[in-house]
């Protein structure tokens, strides 16, 4: 199976996700970010996205966000498409992010369901659907949520997805965050409607785009190679890209075991691979260890320089 056709014109293929640097300060790194973005637009990359959980925004302050977006829109010299992840507890906080990213010219948004806090009372999926609904409004442009409730622990049915596509004519992106036999039932639900994305850092890459997604989101330790499969998939040599995705697995696996892992080690592998060391950590629970840096430095060196 072709990935699917039913996706708007550029949503389709393998996006990276950036992760945030921070330099010895404590602040965000200017010149790792910067290089990052140029090494994804020197790739040919379809497009790229900002501020989810590979970029650590649950530790970025307002300000930071607003950095992050500004510097990777700068610094992509609008040569391809930037999609910004819009999170917060409201409504309010959360339409004056999206509005401040579509003022900088981000090219969609992605919206994230509030979370739950330790004791707080698990609310009804209405609530979502009304939440999403009243961030989306007014706005022009795809607008897409993430649909993750195995890892967010909140989400909506397919029933919801298809009514907020009817209620919302701007709700055109879904990013899903879960396995390939659950993202097969959303794009046979769904994928009339508008291309369904996965994550998981490439996780069953080829089944999913078997399943019908239109591709990925993922950091950008290996995305270079997961473009390269995707194109093999898209061009019907199913050979190549079972060759290069069991090529690319261990790494995959290796850092996705937490989203501690990918923090701590997949984002030293892809600095590696743009030539330069990760200068610090930003509160993180997992630190480097030194069998854990040395695999990490065999993965980097496995994939090759990330051009």
């Amino acid at each position: 199976m072709k990935p699917s056709s039913t996706q708007p014109v550029g949503v389709a293929g393998i996006y990276p996700i950036l992760y945030a640097f921070f330099d010895g300060s404590n602040r965000l790194d200017r010149d790792a970010m910067r290089r990052q973005m140029e090494t994804i637009v020197r790739t040919g990359a379809p497009g790229a996205a900002v501020l989810g959980l590979a970029t650590e925004v649950n530790k970025l302050s307002r300000t930071e966000r607003e950095q992050v977006i500004r510097w990777a829109i700068e610094d992509s010299g609008d040569s391809l498409p930037i999609a910004v992840t819009i999170s917060g507890a409201t409504i309010d906080a959360q339409r004056d992010l999206a509005s401040f990213a579509i003022e900088q010219g981000a090219t969609w948004l992605i919206l994230q369901p509030p979370v739950l806090h330790a004791g707080e009372t698990p609310r009804p999926e209405a609530f979502y659907f009304d939440f999403f609904a009243a961030v989306m409004q007014g706005f022009d442009g795809p607008v897409g949520i993430q649909n993750a409730p195995e890892y967010l622990g909140v989400g909506l049915s397919h029933e919801s997805l298809e009514r907020l596509a009817a209620q919302c004519s701007n709700f055109r992106l879904l990013k899903g965050e879960g396995p390939s036999i659950l993202l097969a039932e959303t794009v046979a639900r769904i994928g009339h409607l508008m291309p369904v994305l996965n994550g998981r850092g490439g996780l069953e890459l080829l089944d999913n785009l078997r399943a019908g997604c239109a591709g990925m989101i993922v950091a950008p330790d290996c995305f270079d190679w997961q473009q390269r499969i995707y194109k093999a998939f898209s061009d019907g040599d199913d050979a190549q890209a079972e060759q290069l995705y069991k090529e690319v697995l261990p790494g995959i696996v290796f850092v996705m075991q937490s989203l501690d892992t990918l923090i701590c080690y997949g984002k030293r592998i892809a600095a590696w691979r743009m030539g330069f060391d990760v200068e610090h950590d930003r509160d993180t629970t997992l630190l480097p260890t030194r069998f854990g840096l040395e695999a990490a430095r065999r993965f980097a060196q496995r994939l090759g320089p990330l051009a």
